[in-house]
């Protein structure tokens, strides 16, 4: 018995001098150095060609959400909208921002008017997926900023609060319903 363990202490002492710390060999971390001396990433920085797109990636390939994109990064919501969720965002087109006054759009872009754009943003999103039995007719939920929505429906046609969703995309991380109006909060 003495010789078992006296040959396991031996073993074990043997193996902790045999191994030095990788800075006392001269050996750095490739990964760590070039982490550390990047900017901090969120999960919008993360790349996977593997997997399917998230909510900002989605809109990002689409040619009738381009104003929408710009209004997430103006808002700083992009990783936020990256994250895992889910989430659902009623997604207004290009030509839903053009319906706007002129110069609302250029308005809310400016970084002083960061916190009205993160509200209007956050109006037409919310935190789970809506899609499916959710949209009954007059169901409510709230979003994450400005209120509720109403959702209504008229034969196979859904609406938001009186806005048509004229398409549903599945992502990696929610659902996007298009519409064709910018929704205002209340």
């Amino acid at each position: 018995m003495k010789k078992i363990i006296l040959s396991s202490l031996l073993l074990t002492g043997i193996v902790f001098t045999g191994c030095e710390s990788a800075d006392q060999q001269g050996i750095t971390d490739t990964a760590t150095t070039t982490e550390s001396a990047a900017a901090p990433v969120g999960q919008s920085g993360v790349q996977d060609e593997v997997s399917k797109p998230n909510i900002v990636q989605t809109a990002i390939g689409s040619k009738d959400h381009s104003t929408l994109v710009k209004a997430v990064q103006a808002a700083g919501l992009v990783d936020a909208l990256s994250n895992a969720g889910p989430f659902t965002v009623f997604a207004p087109t290009n030509a839903a921002f053009d319906k706007l006054p002129a110069g609302t759009l250029d308005a809310l872009l400016k970084p002083e008017k960061k916190d009205d754009l993160e509200n209007i943003l956050g109006y037409h999103t919310y935190v789970g997926v809506l899609d499916g039995v959710l949209l009954q007719d007059g169901a409510e939920y709230d979003m994450v900023f400005g209120g509720k929505v109403k959702i209504t429906r008229q034969g196979d046609k859904t609406f938001v609060n009186g806005n048509e969703i004229l398409a549903t995309i599945k992502t990696a991380n929610g659902v996007i319903h298009v519409i064709d109006q910018v929704m205002l909060p209340k």
